[in-house]
């Protein structure tokens, strides 16, 4: 039986690096040696913490992570895919009684070809550009979040990793939007767009604001700063139920929207352009940790503000 080392979730915060069971490839398979892996501050923390909701196949132990890229090193003959090919990996199931949500976070894993995603040379040949890869989730979330909203979003609330992507894709699509942050160490590195504290903002004609920011006590503030018929697409994750002052929203005939989960058509989008260079995905990764460090790597990742992006470099885990 073939045997990977994954990061393991036994339950809330007891988390470890360890040798599992590897399924065995069928013939629409893949083997994929991972090169970096990302941890997501949103899905990942609320597994992280135990506030994740209940959902199928929801249980510990798990390995985590959809934030995976790496090499086939092994293709079924069916699988669509060629030894070589650079690849992001969405995650993983492959690793016997331990469930895989979502099974990224590995240094070699199996997977369907048809879940991969082939990064085309113009991606991999940028700089950096195979660490970049494991930015895509995040991408295509707020490549999908943009494409839903009714119009062009004129403010972006939080300048984490995904409030700046998605002020990033705005931009290429021609618009100049706004960001609210709170959070001094998170005011630098805008392209092409400015950044303000809410209290600094007098404007309250917005025409489609997109929230990242999680806190579903903002909901009443970004109605607030609404054109009439505006809207508030909600494109982070809210683990507390959401409410709102319902007067407010009647006078503006507000607009409430939420983003779920990106499709393949966003991934596909994303991934070319960045690879034509229409988005940047530079300045995002701000921490690496070698896959060994993965405890350490996670909490800095979840408490350390200046932490926009933490990747495991699973290059020398055997």
């Amino acid at each position: 039986m073939s045997v990977t080392t994954a990061v393991v979730l036994h339950e809330p915060e007891r988390l470890s690096l360890e040798q599992v069971a590897l399924d065995a490839p069928g013939p629409e398979d893949v083997v994929v040696d991972v090169a970096f892996s990302g941890i997501s501050t949103g899905t990942e923390r609320l597994l992280y913490t135990g506030r994740m909701p209940a959902f199928p196949g929801m249980g510990y132990p798990l390995v985590p992570g959809y934030e995976s890229v790496g090499r086939v090193v092994e293709a079924g003959p069916h699988s669509g895919l060629s030894v070589g090919q650079g690849v992001y990996v969405p995650g993983a199931r492959c690793y016997g009684e331990i469930r895989g949500l979502f099974g990224g976070a590995a240094a070699r894993l199996v997977s369907p070809g048809a879940r991969l995603t082939p990064l085309p040379d113009a991606f991999l040949d940028r700089p950096d550009g195979l660490a970049q890869g494991t930015l895509l989730a995040l991408a295509a979330t707020a490549w999908h979040a943009v494409e839903i909203a009714g119009e062009t979003p004129d403010l972006v609330v939080g300048h984490g990793a995904l409030g700046r992507l998605i002020a990033r894709i705005v931009v290429a699509k021609g618009g100049a939007p706004t960001v609210w942050e709170t959070n001094p160490a998170r005011m630098d590195g805008a392209l092409g767009y400015r950044v303000v504290a809410s209290a600094d903002d007098p404007r309250r004609d917005y025409r489609a604001i997109v929230d990242v920011s999680g806190d579903g006590k903002l909901l009443d503030t970004l109605i607030s700063r609404l054109a009439p018929r505006g809207e508030v697409v909600l494109a982070g994750f809210y683990s507390e139920p959401l409410g709102f002052s319902f007067p407010p929203a009647f006078m503006r005939e507000a607009h409430i929207r939420i983003a779920a989960e990106w499709q393949r058509a966003d991934l596909d989008a994303t991934v070319s352009a960045v690879a034509s260079g229409a988005l940047s995905l530079d300045g995002l990764i701000t921490h690496r940790e070698n896959a060994s460090d993965a405890a350490r790597a996670y909490r800095t990742a979840f408490e350390d503000a200046s932490c926009l992006k933490m990747i495991l470099d699973w290059r020398r885990t055997a």
